[in-house]
């Protein structure tokens, strides 16, 4: 990876991370987080990157929240992995947080258009 095209990656906007990562869920079923932040990031086309230091914490708090379900398992290299499934109150949020995007996103639309 050149050094443009790791400068031409963008912060994953604030409030947006437990969205994209439920979303992920949803499309894909059961990931474990690595598959989760290179989900985020290949289907970006590597704009969004999801660091480990938000990502494991963001897991953590969706799953005490009720939002995921986990289990221990096995990845294709034989490593011990922490795997994530959407909940029924999971799938019920991002409804929630989908919502609320396209709301904002519109409202945001609407300002930005020429006059």
């Amino acid at each position: 990876m050149s050094l443009l095209e790791r400068t031409s990656r963008d912060p994953i906007p604030p409030g947006t991370l437990d969205m994209l990562i439920l979303n992920t869920l949803s499309r894909h079923g059961k990931l474990h987080g690595f598959e989760i932040a290179e989900s985020i990031q290949e289907l970006s086309s590597d704009v969004l990157q999801v660091e480990e230091g938000s990502l494991y914490p963001a897991l953590q708090r969706m799953l005490l929240k009720g939002w995921l379900l986990a289990e221990w398992g096995k990845t294709a290299e034989n490593r011990r992995a922490r795997y994530y499934t959407l909940s029924d109150e999971g799938r019920a949020r991002l409804d929630e947080e989908l919502a609320q995007y396209q709301r904002v996103s519109a409202a945001i639309a609407r300002i930005l258009q020429p006059a």
